[in-house]
């Protein structure tokens, strides 16, 4: 693997093709015209590898591909406008009717909509199995299965997947392996290195960090990233913008700089939530309570910024006053994404009232917090305050 640091600072920037700016071009153009014939049908014949027209492939989107590509250390990557879009376009490139999925429990809502609401139109079936049991994941499945869909840990509660066992599991049935790797990012977990044939990311946490873009990434050999360029990419449409792409490419300048941060940040915080008296428990894949710590020290080398605390209130009011307190400090903003440089927290009690939402299995005691990149015992101070309106 190249080094880190030339990876998200250097690789892909041919400087001496654009005047020697430390900032790649922003190649604003939706059309690129040839002088020749031969070089126009070269173009058309391998449109994967030339620049043609914007919605297959960019200058500067191709920068960012290459730096996705070689953080994830896989051959090729696709950059696409959201991580609904990234998912979407992969998992539909494997499948066809009558094709079976395997999915662990409580994936990201809208993988769990493509798969139950989607998906079976065309006749793609689902079975959601318990992904902390490499026998349950076996045991789902079937002649017909294509794809093993993994996302570890998860976005609210954390679950993780043995990856080294899932993807010889995969390789065993001849399957397509998939995960969302947002919640690690490349810096604290790279799956395909343990075998995961497909990665994919929501980037506007994380890759971008900026809070300013909503883009996805699909990393994967060459053959699979061109299977789904030609096929869902091309088709559908779901391309990010040049500017968009710059401004990840400048997001990740700092992306280990940022992970580090917040993990470090939020391991502070969340252990000393695991001490405080007003807090029932506290899911942290990296704290050694967790029921699956020694899994997750053996796949990620870190955590991030991520994670969640269930409180001890004895009613919803309880937490609705804690959680405008905590508002009120000014010190965390209350949202659904994450990995930007502000700190949020998301309270499950929001979804108490909302119809549809009220049976939900996740208790609304429980907040998910992100943390930032702003002082910890800043956000420590306003987190300690707002506690003390929890009865």
């Amino acid at each position: 693997m190249k080094h880190l640091s030339y990876i998200l600072n250097h690789l892909g920037e041919n400087r001496k093709d654009y005047f020697g700016a430390v900032s790649p071009p922003i190649i604003q153009s939706s059309n690129f015209a040839y002088d020749r014939l031969e070089d126009f049908r070269n173009a058309f014949v391998s449109e994967f590898d030339s620049h043609l027209y914007t919605r297959g492939n960019n200058p500067t989107v191709k920068i960012l591909r290459e730096k996705l590509a070689a953080l994830e250390g896989t051959e090729e990557a696709l950059v696409c406008s959201s991580g609904s879009g990234a998912i979407a376009a992969a998992v539909l490139s494997q499948v066809q009717q009558g094709d079976h999925v395997v999915c662990v429990n409580a994936p990201y809502s809208w993988t769990k909509i493509l798969l139950t609401d989607y998906l079976p139109r065309f006749g793609v079936t689902t079975t959601f199995v318990d992904g902390k049991s490499i026998e349950a994941i076996a045991a789902a499945i079937q002649p017909n299965t294509k794809v093993l869909y993994l996302e570890s840990p998860n976005s609210l509660t954390f679950e993780c997947q043995d990856l080294a066992a899932c993807a010889a599991l995969a390789q065993q049935h001849g399957l397509t392996s998939m995960i969302d790797n947002s919640y690690a990012s490349p810096i604290f977990q790279r799956p395909h290195e343990l075998g995961i044939d497909i990665v994919i990311h929501s980037g506007t946490k994380y890759l971008n960090g900026h809070s300013d873009v909503v883009v996805g990434v699909i990393c994967g050999s060459k053959e699979k990233i061109q299977h789904i360029f030609y096929r869902e990419y091309m088709t559908l449409g779901p391309i990010i913008s040049p500017n968009d792409a710059s401004l990840v490419i400048r997001g990740l300048r700092t992306l280990e700089l940022r992970m580090k941060q917040s993990d470090q940040s939020a391991q502070l915080i969340a252990q000393r939530l695991t001490e405080h008296p007003k807090v029932k428990s506290v899911l942290h894949p990296l704290l050694p309570a967790f029921p699956q710590y020694e899994l997750a020290k053996k796949q990620m080398s870190g955590a991030g910024g991520l994670f969640s605390a269930h409180f001890a209130a004895t009613s919803l009011e309880s937490m609705e006053r804690f959680t405008h307190a905590l508002l009120d400090s000014k010190r965390f903003s209350m949202a659904v994404s994450w990995g930007g440089h502000e700190s949020l927290a998301l309270p499950t009690a929001a979804f108490y009232g909302i119809p549809g939402r009220t049976d939900s299995p996740i208790p609304w005691t429980l907040v998910r917090f992100y943390i930032g990149l702003e002082d910890p015992e800043w956000l420590w101070q306003g987190l300690e305050e707002a506690m003390g309106y929890i009865e």
